[in-house]
């Protein structure tokens, strides 16, 4: 998934930078992802072997760390295949279903209201409403389990994400079809991660700051947002496929009414407080603040804070920067992805 802030490309910089700073001695650790996004650095991390404590306060990001994290067995679908279904196979034939998505998020079934949408083509938005309502049936009639219904929907959110009408995000949609937009959904399994030297996998919904003060570990990894592009309007398709939920939506775009996810992080006179307040209450040895040169935080307010609390080091690496919009001109092509490094001695 092409995702804002994604740390997929920069693992191994963060893996060496763990190794430099930490020198950890073995894999009993239990590593912190407070805002884990795709859960790309926590699926990182449980392949190794760690604990892994994993959070994010939408939804989309909480149920595909139920399954990445979360989950660490081998999946059956047994009550399913006793009937003889094959979810997948099942899934991919399903009749298509004008529901949600299809009426507000295609151009034809949203053709004549006051907006006219298309992130999805009419193909594809009635297979995604069918395929969810199907998957919620299942839940409901208990032919799957809880597990069994984590993956399905994570496997849904990434099939319908690579057919979307977007440029990356889903603030906005494109004008005219792209040519991954005009492909047939296809539903195919997401990755399944099972370590058993992991001795602890646990997955919240909460807001970070709140969060910090119930759990404990040695390593907090925090990756916040790091400006005004807030992930509530920028991923609030995912949100609506994975909460299926109706929700009272608005604009032009069709986004959700909603106000309580609106990060901190994204509002500058607000971000450095926040930074701070989680550092102090963190019962982590080790913290490592991802944060990029183009962040609302100055460098030298995190390295004060952060050297208020213990032993300070900063990383840095040039890294190529996040294109929402491939044909929109940026001032420079690359950024500069710094690691703040604490170890808590206060």
């Amino acid at each position: 998934m092409n995702y804002i802030g994604s740390k997929t490309s920069i693992l191994q910089y963060i893996d060496d930078t763990i190794e430099d700073f930490i020198k950890p001695e073995s894999n009993n650790i239990v590593f912190c992802d407070i805002f884990a996004g795709t859960s790309a650095v926590g699926k990182y991390f449980k392949k190794k072997g760690y604990s892994i404590i994993s959070n994010d306060i939408q939804y989309y990001s909480y149920i595909t760390a139920k399954h990445f994290i979360k989950n660490n067995e081998t999946l059956e679908f047994r009550i399913l295949k006793e009937n003889d279904i094959e979810p997948f196979e099942y899934l991919n034939k399903i009749r298509n279903k004008k529901g949600f998505i299809y009426k507000n998020y295609s151009l034809e079934g949203t053709a004549g209201n006051e907006f006219e949408r298309q992130y999805f083509s009419a193909e594809n938005a009635q297979k995604i409403d069918a395929i969810r309502v199907q998957i919620e049936v299942w839940k409901k009639e208990k032919m799957i389990n809880e597990t069994e219904y984590n993956f399905l929907i994570s496997s849904l959110i990434e099939s319908a994400d690579k057919v979307a009408n977007t440029a990356s995000v889903y603030e906005a949609f494109l004008k005219k079809m792209k040519k991954s937009a005009c492909n047939n959904l296809e539903l195919k399994p997401v990755e399944v991660i099972i370590n058993k030297k992991c001795k602890k996998l646990e997955v919240y919904n909460e807001d970070s700051n709140n969060l910090i003060k119930k759990i404990k570990g040695d390593i907090l990894y925090m990756d916040p947002p790091y400006n005004t592009r807030k992930y509530d309007t920028n991923y609030h398709m995912l949100e609506t496929i994975a909460l299926y939920d109706n929700p009272e939506i608005k604009g032009k775009t069709g986004i959700r009414k909603e106000e309580n996810k609106k990060s901190k992080y994204c509002i500058k006179k607000e971000a450095t407080k926040a930074l701070e307040e989680i550092i102090e209450k963190a019962d982590f040895k080790y913290i490592l603040l991802s944060y990029n040169d183009e962040g609302i935080i100055p460098l030298e307010e995190i390295k004060n804070i952060m050297s208020k609390y213990g032993r300070y080091k900063l990383y840095e690496k040039e890294h190529k920067r996040f294109k929402a919009d491939k044909k929109r001109t940026y001032l420079k092509n690359t950024t500069v992805e710094y690691i703040h490094c604490l170890e808590k001695l206060n």
